[in-house]
């Protein structure tokens, strides 16, 4: 993804599960992950910014949820994205 944010149609077209899908939590996993990337770059330039900062933490904690519901629901699924997305497992 790099310093540009992915746009997100391009985000919501390469991880639906049907055509009207935008609210699953594939595609939700993967919005909130290109959104704190794109933070991490900002507060890699701004150290001091700690409203980001806090938004960074609350969005985080939000994937976390989603990642533990997909866990449960589908762990092949689960897998699969992380692999994706480039993400940590959770514990």
């Amino acid at each position: 993804m790099g310093g540009k944010i992915m746009d997100k149609k391009e985000i919501i077209d390469s991880y639906k599960l049907s055509e009207n899908d935008t609210g699953s939590a594939q595609v939700q996993l993967a919005l909130l992950t290109a959104r704190i990337n794109h933070l991490n770059e900002h507060l890699k330039k701004n150290p001091k910014d700690n409203h980001s900062r806090r938004g960074l933490l609350q969005m985080v904690g939000k994937r976390k949820g989603f990642m533990l519901y997909l866990k449960n629901k589908d762990i092949n699924a689960y897998r699969e994205l992380i692999k994706k997305l480039n993400i940590r497992d959770i514990k």
